[in-house]
């Protein structure tokens, strides 16, 4: 399947490489650059060829098995798969084998009756092995296995399979020449099989039932009281029936079963025929091969009728001349061992190396195999007894008249159960699923990005193969579980699953998932929006995507901190606004998995009357700030005129010499006022002086002289001190605090 997909690819880089160009011309590859790639693309397909990297394949080794006739054999297969496919895992569901095809599907082997009982399963670990008991002449043919997955395309057949041949080995003898004085011949032998179970097989050979080596066939004298067996090395204990080479009256013993199973507490028949040389007699037993003797420390075989674990549970019957059966009652597991017969003349054993009876005992594991083509139920043990073996079936635990055979040929009801016995041993019920049980992985809310599981469990017998289903039938998984490793928001949705196997199909109540998670950040609106005045209303909406639905709560925030809530609710509405509801709102949206928030700044400009009184106040705002400039410049420029006044020294009045004269101590601080007039003024000016005198220390420093330095200009620039009554004298009043 992966090399054909490999190879149309290669295909398709070889014609771009060899047409020079892309799509339409477009694109013109670089030289050399295809040609590159394709070789590469062979190159990874011939490695995947060689190293077997194909992902679905089956492999069987050998592809062609030689075993003898009444040996077992065991055919192993491995297999493989891809892990995933469309993001599902890939499981197997179904592991069997067939040689035969029935309405264009394979019959298991375990349904065909001519197998029942003699074959078994043993897989795992992308391996399977059967194993055939009791070889017949009929079972040579070809084996193939087979695996299904949950995957509606993953099937596969090894092809093409083993070949097995059943063969069955025979002494052929040639008489060359006869004894002149004593009853032989000169005799030549030859172990005869149809095939070669080994590549190089060796031969065991035995007379009068004693073990000897030799080649696959040899030339000796042979007298009439001798038989001769021979055996594939490695299937001693399947040798061919004894023959005589001179003469027909030798001595020999030949077992009816070579293979013998029987379940544990039931009874059984080990049975022989055997013939003697000299008559009469003298003793025959049955003997349990290689138990350890304690006194020769060295296994042993052991007479039945003297082993006191077999004494009470032992007969021994001669229901004819030349025949003998040991009957085993209450069979126990230790039981299981070889079986051998012998008898005794004067001067004569028959050897007890010389292969008898298999015995394997068992548990009752009697069971209905389901047929993997359709409703078609098989009644199989993994041990036959000898003989026609008979089956009971039963509907509801009722016996169904009629059906003896191993396959029920009734009509199957899903409703119903069937089982069978054999031997009066019960098989366990089949029936179809009952309706499945869906169980999630956690109880609670399911949240996203958690990882959640489902899982699909029915009563069935066979075990059910489940599917899942999402909503619209949509197919996701072919296995007991469905798993979401980090289940996201569009996996919510109802699922189901379905139970069937070969009696029928149910399907699951729908469960719900509904997938949880914290508020995402919310969005903000304003209704109306645009520019927000004075004395409206204003609505503000929060909307936050969550499950199960958040929560809304605002708050009016101041600077960086969040006040009291101020709403609650997802819209929140404000009536008669002032400029005082402006500043940020914060919507937080909450639910029980989470919170989240987002901050709004809301502005709120002025109304048409608030409008008018700015104005103004700006106009008035405006007047101050120009008369204050104003005046400040008139200060600066009075402030230089005094200066200029200031700089004439011989325009000042004397400070009086009595000004001097008081002691440091307590003159403390002169305050002089000086006044300065300009040329052009008419008016008297009269200057009261005060100051604010600080706490006196003595009584002494009561009276402290204010002086005031009056300078002035005259019209004419001549000083008149002479002269007391002078219209442009200007007195300035000292007074004390």
């Amino acid at each position: 399947m992966m090399g054909l997909r490999e190879a149309a690819s290669c295909f398709v880089i070889f014609l771009l490489s060899v047409s020079g160009q892309g799509h339409s011309g477009l694109m013109k590859p670089v030289p050399g650059l295809s040609i590159m790639m394709f070789l590469v693309c062979l190159w990874r397909i011939s490695s995947k060829l060689v190293q077997g990297e194909d992902p679905w394949g089956v492999r069987c080794t050998p592809t062609q098995i030689c075993a003898v006739k009444g040996s077992k054999v065991q055919i192993r297969c491995s297999y493989w798969h891809p892990s995933r496919i469309d993001d599902l895992d890939v499981a197997v569901e179904k592991t069997f084998w067939f040689t035969k095809v029935q309405d264009g599907q394979p019959v298991d082997l375990r349904s065909a009756s001519e197998y029942t009982g003699r074959v078994k399963y043993d897989c795992g670990n992308k391996a399977c092995t059967l194993t055939i008991t009791d070889l017949r002449d009929s079972d040579s043919d070809v084996y193939q296995f087979r695996f299904t997955t949950n995957q509606p395309t993953g099937s596969l057949t090894g092809s093409p399979g083993v070949s097995l041949s059943v063969t069955g080995v025979q002494v052929l003898t040639t008489k060359i020449s006869a004894c002149k004085t004593y009853d032989c011949s000169w005799s030549h032998v030859e172990c005869q099989t149809s095939c070669s179970p080994t590549p190089s097989p060796s031969y065991i050979w035995y007379k009068n039932g004693q073990k000897t080596s030799g080649e696959k066939s040899y030339t000796a004298y042979f007298y009439s009281r001798d038989s001769i067996s021979c055996a594939v090395r490695g299937h001693e204990d399947f040798p061919s029936a004894p023959v005589c080479v001179h003469g027909n009256s030798c001595n020999r013993v030949n077992y009816i079963d070579r293979n013998i199973c029987a379940f544990k507490g039931s009874s059984v028949d080990i049975s022989c025929s055997y013939s003697s040389h000299y008559n009469p007699i003298t003793s025959k037993s049955w003997l349990v091969a290689e138990r350890e003797d304690v006194q020769l420390h060295r296994p042993q075989a052991v007479d039945l009728l003297n082993d006191p674990e077999f004494t009470a549970r032992v007969q021994v019957l001669d229901p004819e001349p030349g025949r003998s059966t040991l009957r085993i009652m209450n069979l126990r597991l230790s039981d299981s061992a070889q079986y051998r017969f012998t008898f005794k003349w004067k001067w004569f054993e028959w050897n007890r190396s010389f292969p008898g009876t298999t015995l394997t005992v068992t548990d009752p594991d009697v069971q209905v195999i389901c047929s993997p083509i359709g409703p078609t139920l098989t009644c199989h043990s993994s041990c036959l007894l000898s003989g026609r073996p008979s089956f009971v079936w039963f509907k509801n635990g009722r016996e169904i008249h009629g059906e003896t055979s191993p396959t029920f040929r009734g009509f199957l009801h899903p409703e119903n159960n069937y089982s069978c016995a054999y031997e009066h041993h019960h098989s366990s019920p089949v029936y179809a699923p009952k309706v499945p049980l869906v169980q999630l992985s956690q109880p609670g809310d399911i949240l996203k990005d958690s990882s959640v599981s489902l899982t699909c469990s029915s009563d069935a017998n066979p075990p059910p193969a489940y599917t899942w289903y999402k909503e619209n039938q949509t197919l996701l998984n072919r296995a007991a579980q469905l798993v979401f490793s980090s289940i996201l928001l569009s996996d919510s949705g109802e699922y189901y699953c379905t139970a069937e196997n070969a009696l029928g199909k149910t399907t699951s109540k729908r469960v719900l998932i509904n997938v949880k998670y914290a508020p995402k950040p919310p969005s903000v609106s304003v209704s109306p929006s645009g520019k927000i005045m004075e004395g409206s209303s204003v609505t503000l909406t929060c909307s936050s995507d969550a499950n199960p639905a958040a929560n809304y709560t605002w708050y009016k925030r101041s600077g960086d901190k969040q006040v009291q809530p101020t709403a609650s609710g997802q819209n929140f509405t404000i009536t008669d606004i002032t400029a005082e509801h402006g500043g940020k709102y914060q919507c937080e949206a909450q639910n029980t998995h989470g919170r989240s928030n987002t901050t709004l700044h809301l502005t709120v400009g002025a109304g048409a009357w608030k409008s008018a009184v700015t104005g103004t106040t700006t106009a008035l705002l405006l007047v101050v700030i120009l008369l204050t400039v104003f005046l400040w410049i008139r200060r600066n420029k009075s402030f230089t005129q005094q200066r200029e006044c200031g700089e004439r020294p011989e325009d000042r009045a004397q400070i009086p010499a009595a000004a001097h004269t008081r002691p440091a101590e307590q003159h403390h601080e002169v305050h002089y006022a000086s006044v300065c007039f300009t040329q052009n003024r008419a008016d008297d000016l009269y200057s009261n002086i005060g100051r604010v005198q600080p706490q006196r220390e003595t009584e002494e420093d009561e009276e402290e002289a204010e002086y005031s330095a009056v300078r002035f200009d005259s019209a004419t620039g001549t000083r008149r001190e002479e002269e007391g009554d002078d219209s442009s004298a200007v007195y300035s009043t000292v007074t004390k605090h």
